[in-house]
């Protein structure tokens, strides 16, 4: 038996018709979200990663430089700057990063990609890649319609914004 069908069974069995469908979204959603969770976590294990620590480190070797101040890091990562602040002080203690003055901002730090941080960061989105990523569990027609659904949501919540359309140039 589903679960969660089961539950929208009784939300509709209790008279709550409006809210029976959106339940059943939000409740598969996050029962998703924990299966996919616990399929990064297994992967990401064995590097003695977290999701949050992989980000960073993939974060950071997006980078043309490799580093980046940690306010840009918990903006990127959508993610509150104490969070932040936690991951770089394990992933540091751990030689994958290190922390520098920022050149021109006295106030602000930058977080720099360490060559181990860089060869761990390639080995841990390989493994990401051929055992997750490259197979979600569902059609690759599926992952599309998800991810668009998905962006529209956030969107709507505010998110991210969509960007403006450049002008087009003016004409003679």
């Amino acid at each position: 038996m589903d679960p969660i069908a089961e539950a929208r069974r009784q939300w509709l069995a209790h008279g709550w018709d409006e809210a029976a469908d959106g339940m059943a979204a939000v409740t598969s959603i996050m029962r998703a979200q924990q299966l996919m969770l616990a399929r990064v976590q297994s992967t990401l294990k064995p590097f003695g990663l977290s999701f949050a620590r992989f980000e960073m480190l993939a974060l950071l070797g997006f980078t043309r430089g490799g580093a980046l101040p940690m306010a840009s890091a918990s903006v990127r990562l959508q993610v509150h700057p104490t969070s932040v602040t936690n991951t770089v002080d394990r992933l540091e203690r751990d030689g994958l990063v290190r922390r520098e003055p920022h050149p021109t901002d006295g106030r602000a730090t930058l977080v720099v990609i360490t060559d181990a941080g860089r060869a761990l960061s390639a080995e841990t989105s390989a493994r990401l890649n051929s055992e997750v990523f490259s197979q979600p569990g569902l059609s690759s027609d599926d992952v599309t319609g998800l991810v668009r659904i998905l962006a529209r949501l956030r969107r709507d919540a505010g998110d991210f914004s969509d960007p403006t359309p450049t002008p087009a140039p003016l004409s003679d």
